[in-house]
């Protein structure tokens, strides 16, 4: 019974990802976009948990993290260029 709630929630996680590639693709506004990308992380970080618990083993953990670490990178990035227009800003001497 345990096992077919997790196949389920990652068949319902995998839903939710095709919805937020459209949203990526079709977003009518660019933040709109980054949001979605960011949830698609998040998605991905739950996808991955389930199938670290559906397989009995901890080796997906530092997977887990990773793509953590690299949503939450990104999602800071994209604000930051679309709030600015640059990522990383450079003083008169041209040094980061």
């Amino acid at each position: 019974m345990f096992e077919m709630v997790i196949y389920v929630s990652i068949f319902c996680f995998s839903l939710s990802m095709l919805g937020l590639i459209y949203r990526v693709i079709k977003g009518p506004t660019m933040p709109d976009r980054v949001v979605a990308l960011d949830a698609i992380g998040i998605n991905l970080v739950a996808v991955v948990a389930l199938g670290s618990i559906a397989l009995r083993t901890s080796e997906f953990l530092d997977i887990i993290l990773l793509i953590g670490i690299l949503a939450f990178i990104g999602t800071v990035a994209f604000s930051k260029y679309l709030e600015k227009g640059v990522i990383m800003e450079r003083d008169r001497d041209g040094n980061y």
